[in-house]
């Protein structure tokens, strides 16, 4: 897919009446997509770095090996979303809703999920490394890395 714009997103958006739209291997790179609903969208492979998509209902949205490096993914819905092999090294996932979300295998190396719920999510082979998990919610996730659960253990 060729590189879009805000507006050509927009319309995009509004052409489809609400319904998951494709963006399959889309350049979005350090667009401003902040309030958007994207809820069942296909933005597998699609590149998102250092986009901004705060506060985006991408409920039930495909971020399969998508690029979101250094995205600002504050306050977004991502529940139900599948980010699997999906980068998301020092992205800003602040009080993110990732409930029920498929993460496995997704790369969240120094990645800020202060307050985020991942309530159910599926952490299976996620990588935490330096990622700030700090009153993160992860009751009843799947595959929460030893040392995780180890740190949350002693923090109780």
């Amino acid at each position: 897919m060729a590189d879009l714009t805000r507006p050509e997103l927009i319309k995009l958006i509004a052409t489809n009446s609400g319904k998951g739209i494709i963006l399959r291997g889309a350049d979005l790179t350090g667009l401003l997509l902040n309030h958007l609903y994207l809820a069942g969208a296909n933005l597998a492979y699609a590149n998102l770095s250092k986009a901004s998509l705060t506060n985006t209902d991408l409920n039930k949205a495909n971020l399969d090996f998508a690029n979101l490096e250094y995205a600002d993914l504050s306050e977004a819905n991502l529940q139900f979303a599948s980010l699997r092999h999906t980068n998301l090294v020092g992205a800003d996932l602040r009080t993110v809703d990732l409930r029920d979300a498929d993460l496995r295998e997704a790369d969240l190396r120094g990645a800020n999920l202060r307050g985020a719920d991942l309530t159910r999510a599926n952490l299976w082979h996620v990588d935490l490394r330096d990622a700030n998990i700090i009153y993160a919610n992860i009751e009843g996730a799947k595959g929460v890395p030893a040392e995780v659960e180890e740190w949350l253990k002693n923090r109780a």
